[in-house]
Formats: C-alpha cells, structure tokens, sequence
C-alpha cells in the first residue's frame, strides 16, 4: 500500500479531530440584519425584550466595541467570511443589486470561512441571506458550503428562496422567514450531530419591510420591528435548546452578531444608543453592533468586554478556536486583515492583538481610523462638526456621541493616526483583487478621504 495512499485514508479518519484526538468544536454563526447597538436589552434595550440573548450573554462574553465589516449589507459578509477589509476583494460601494450588479460579488478565488472549515473536515451551511453575487458562478455551494437555504438579496429586494441551485419559493412568505431559517438550521444540526459542523446563519430580520409572524404579531411594545426581534430572539432559542437536548451545548461555539446599524427608514423602531450614525454611515452607530460569544468551560460567563473587534477578526480567531491552522498570510487570498483574538477574549493573555480599525462609508469612501480609545475622521462629514476644515479627532471612551473635536489639543496623536490609516490604505490597494464576475467597464478606483493624500 503506497505511503501517499495511506496518508489519504488518514487524512480522511481524522478530520475533524483536534491534535488531543477529541471532536472539534462546533461553531454556529449567527447574524442579524440591520440590528442595532441598543436593539437588545443585554444592551440597554427598553422597548423590545430578548431573555434569550440576555441568557445568552450571561452565559458567554458580551463585547461593547464590536464593529460589522462594513455599514452595509454586501460589504459587511464579505469581511466576515474572508476575514480582509471589504476593498480588499474589490468593493467600490453599494451591495449587490444597489450600486453593484448582481452579476458581481465576492470572487470565486476569494477563500472564504466556508472552505476553511470544509477544507478541516466540517460540515458546512450557509442558511439565511446571501446577498454575495446572483450568478451560477457566485452561488454560497461554490464557495465552501455544502448545504445552502438562502435569498439571495435582502428581503426588499427578492421574492425567491433557495435550496442549493432549486427555487422553492416565488414569492416567499417574509413574516415566516425567520421560522424558515430556524427549522433549516435545527435540521442541520440533528442530522449532524456526530461530526463537527459550521452553521453560518444570517438572518434577514430585521431588515425592511418588518413583518411580524402572525404568532409574534402585536407581541411587542416597539411595533412590527419590536415583533421580529423579539420573534428572532426566541427563534434563537429554539436553536440553543437544540443544542441542549442533543448533547451538544458544551462542544458548540455560538457567535451573534450584527451585519451594520440601523437602517435610516427604521430609525423611529430601532436604536443605536448612545451613539450618533446610522446604516451607510462611518459613525458609530453605523458599524458597532452587538456580539456575543458563548463557548462553556472555555469563554468566562457573564464577562463584558470594551476590547476593540471587528468582524474580520472572526475568520482567524474561530479557526483557532477549532484546531485548524490557516495558511501563511502570504498565500491567503485575499490577505487576511483579521487577527487571532481567541487568547484574549477567553482571558488566557492580557495582550489584545486587535489596537487599530478603519472605517468606510457605504459607498467605499475611507473616512476614519480608530486607534485605542481615539478615533480620527479622515474625510468631510456633515454629521461631523469641524471635519470641512480638516482632521477631527475624537475620544470614543468620554465621547460616545463624537461631538468634542479634540486635534487642535493632540497634534501629534493626528499626525500619527493619519500616518497609521495612509500606511494601511497603501497596502489595502496594493494587494487586493476584483469583484468576482465581469469587470466593471468604470475602473472604479479606490475612493480617498478629502483629508488622506
């Protein structure tokens, strides 16, 4: 029997295995879309409860400074599942559908968080919104996962539903997408509870039009929106006691997250206090979303965390979590821009790789950096008092609202955040690749903040 053939056969047998020889975790990635910073009570919510997200962050760790990929829907997937600022695999602005074709999307050769776990010898599934790429050639099955139920847009913008390449729904009921979603994902995981599996689930709600289920139907004191949350609250607890009455809560890591902050036309249900900005924006509200991450035994319960990360940081730090090394950076593509923050967030090291991020506008305009407790406006925003004349600098810890301009006090600290953002920008243009499908004949090239060089 030749060496490589028994190297194959190994290969095969232990997948899945950590180097202790026990089972891999699990992971279950769940998203909300368009969910506020405030959307949750665990984070200040008074007008919808969600006892079992509460339960959830109790249970787990609840991170105050976890900023989306992106402020809008397309760019923000394609940072979570690449794991690399959103230009880096050739966003220009816009989503899919609105500003981008919906024959472009994340590129085929991009290596997603989907292939990474197929490739350790995962179970894979991508049951939600796609929102990626309409074509046969950017379907979620090309691109690591190998059950997929999805829509491929948001819920505003399509009447189809998918299972893998079939159309099961035209039109499809939107008060019952959230049901849909959850009995696909409690199907996944009884049916595979022997072998570890990655359940990316993104949900649509509560991105608009909110429609209540007729079961959750006046069941808030926030309206339709109020309803879907509190209907997706609870749809997330049919999936935990899943995991509960099939033996696998302690061997599951469980993530959720937000896509971006609220949409500006649901601003009147949904909130993202204390801070200013909406969906589309670089403010704070656009981009710091609710996260929390449970894993028993191994994420400190009931801890809150104020630790700078983002959700490019996911990809690095999940596949740590499970045992699987990633390839060198130089070999990734795109390269990665996420770190391992895994040490850090289960308590095992004081030092936090995750110092610095750069914000974009909805239309890919670079238009900040954070870096520690600061935050400096790069570009001319009107919500932004002061950022006509140049540079704004903004203590995020004292100022929640940015609203005190404080870089006529710190030059030097300006002077090297600026240095900061122009070095990374650099690197993002130089080392990025296109939009999967056909070029775009504009040669759209990466946008600069009035302020960047």
């Amino acid at each position: 029997m030749s060496k490589s053939f028994i190297l194959y056969f190994s290969c095969l047998f232990f997948a899945g295995f950590n180097q202790s020889g026990a089972k891999s975790p699990n992971v279950i990635l769940m998203m909300a879309d368009d969910l506020g910073y405030n959307d949750l009570s665990c984070y200040g919510s008074k007008r919808q409860k969600t006892p079992v997200l509460d339960k959830l962050a109790e249970e787990g760790l609840r991170l105050t400074s976890f900023y989306a990929g992106a402020t809008v829907c397309t760019p923000s997937r394609m940072a979570l599942l690449t794991g690399a600022y959103p230009p880096r695999v050739g966003w220009r602005g816009g989503v899919v559908g609105y500003g981008v074709k919906t024959f472009n999307g994340l590129a085929p050769k991009a290596r997603t968080m989907g292939e990474v776990f197929k490739e350790a010898g995962y179970q894979t599934a991508l049951i939600g919104k796609w929102h990626l790429g309409d074509t046969p050639e950017l379907h979620p099955m090309g691109q690591g996962f190998d059950l997929t139920y999805f829509i491929d847009k948001s819920n505003n913008q399509t009447k189809k539903l998918w299972r893998g390449r079939e159309l099961v729904a035209d039109p499809f009921n939107n008060s019952r997408l959230t049901e849909n979603f959850t009995n696909e994902a409690i199907k996944f995981i009884k049916a595979n509870q022997e072998k570890p599996f990655f359940l990316y689930l993104p949900f649509s709600a509560p991105h608009f039009p909110a429609q209540a289920h007729p079961e959750w139907k006046g069941k808030s004191a926030n309206g339709a929106y109020g309803d879907v949350v509190e209907e997706l609250d609870g749809r997330i607890g049919e999936i935990l006691k899943t995991l509960e009455s099939t033996g696998l809560e302690e061997q599951t890591i469980v993530v959720f997250m937000s896509d971006n902050g609220i949409e500006p036309g649901q601003k009147k249900w949904g909130s993202g206090k204390p801070f200013r900005g909406l969906k589309w924006s670089s403010l704070e509200g656009g981009t710091r979303v609710p996260c929390i991450i449970r894993f028993p035994d191994v994420v400190p319960a009931g801890k809150v965390s104020g630790k700078l990360v983002t959700a490019i940081d996911l990809l690095p730090t999940l596949s740590h979590a499970c045992g699987i090394a990633l390839e060198k950076e130089s070999k990734s593509v795109p390269k990665i821009d996420g770190l391992n923050l895994w040490e850090s967030l289960t308590g095992k090291s004081d030092s936090h790789p995750r110092t610095s991020m750069l914000y974009w506008q909805g239309w890919a305009v670079p238009q900040a950096i954070r870096a520690g407790d600061w935050k400096l406006y790069l570009d001319n925003i009107k919500e932004i008092q002061g950022s006509n004349r140049g540079p704004v600098l903004i203590h995020l810890v004292k100022d929640p609202a940015e609203q005190n301009n404080l870089s006529e006090q710190y030059p030097d600290k300006v002077k090297d955040m600026k240095a900061l953002a122009e070095t990374l920008l650099k690197d993002i243009e130089e080392n990025s690749i296109p939009l999967g499908g056909p070029p775009d004949p504009r040669k759209k090239s990466p946008k600069r903040g009035q302020w960047i060089p």
